[in-house]
């Protein structure tokens, strides 16, 4: 799949599918790890050699249940031409140009908007506020 390059006012009208799809995976990852903690808190008692319990087996579907949701989550998102980046904080970045390199603009889940940008090398900590230039749309 070819890279898709976002201006700002492109990548804002994809926010209200992005938000939704992210929300759905920041949910279902608590979920996710919810059930992990439980099996292994379960799998932590039990003695070596022992099967696992009925409640394990079906703590591990949820699990497995959990992962496929997940994935076809981040499978729309890729759809969209943005990235993942974060599952604690809903963290999505669009490939976008600036002054002929490529950047990401950077959105997290809760922003009304896409604001940020970085490096791409950079991360959420090097995330910088949108210039003017930016913020208009010019990136390509």
């Amino acid at each position: 799949m070819s890279r898709k390059y976002f201006t700002v006012e492109e990548a804002n009208r994809t926010l209200p599918l992005v938000r939704r799809v992210v929300g759905d995976i920041v949910d279902e990852y608590r979920r996710w790890r919810e059930n992990v903690y439980r099996y292994e808190l379960i799998a932590a008692t039990r003695a070596p050699g022992q099967p696992e319990t009925d409640e394990q087996v079906a703590l591990r579907r949820l699990v497995d249940q959990s992962a496929h949701k997940i994935n076809g989550y981040m499978e729309e998102l890729a759809l969209v031409g943005c990235l993942f980046k974060g599952f604690e904080e809903g963290l999505v970045d669009f490939y976008s140009k600036l002054e002929g390199r490529d950047v990401f603009l950077c959105w997290k889940l809760g922003e009304p908007e896409v604001s940020y940008w970085h490096e791409l090398d950079a991360g959420y900590a090097g995330r910088r506020p949108l210039a003017p230039r930016l913020a208009e749309g010019r990136t390509r």
